[in-house]
């Protein structure tokens, strides 16, 4: 049986962007005030008093630079929360961030775009539906008000 595993972003790569981020700027950590923004780093959502980092992520780049998939005009980068010191990571197993409208964008091992999907309910099911097509390598999961990326879920055989 397949299942899906929402991937955080990894402690390597959040170490490189706590240095660094994508766009090439410093981090600028800033104490969380309200919470509730969305952390890639342990797919939670923050607490009020949280340090806590908006950063530029290219997450389909940094896949492409995995795989030796080339993305081309499909890459790009934009803003994600991260915790602005190390984390433990997730500490719960399934799907985050599924109580809301979701975009699912589904690239190929080549790294295009091979679909997309608005959902509004039923979350699990169009990810089913997502990679029932063969072709898909991967699907990015993706905030509908601001079109953030929240986090990337691939097959687990």
């Amino acid at each position: 049986m397949t299942t899906y595993i929402a991937r955080p972003i990894e402690p390597p790569v959040l170490k490189e962007l706590r240095s660094a981020d994508d766009a090439g700027r410093e981090m600028v950590p800033v104490t969380d005030e309200e919470g509730g923004a969305p952390l890639r780093c342990c797919l939670r959502r923050s607490v009020p008093g949280e340090r806590i980092a908006l950063v530029s992520y290219a997450p389909l780049r940094r896949w492409a630079a995995e795989t030796g998939a080339d993305p081309g005009a499909y890459d790009e980068q934009g803003p994600v929360f991260i915790h602005a010191e190390e984390c433990g990571g997730p500490a719960l197993d399934g799907l985050p961030f599924t109580n809301a409208h979701r975009t699912l964008r589904r690239y190929s091992a080549e790294g295009r775009i091979v679909g997309g999907r608005l959902v509004e309910n039923g979350f699990e099911a169009a990810l089913v539906n997502a990679f029932d097509d063969p072709e898909v390598a991967l699907v990015h999961v993706r905030a509908v008000e601001y079109g953030c990326f929240l986090y990337e879920v691939r097959r687990d055989q």
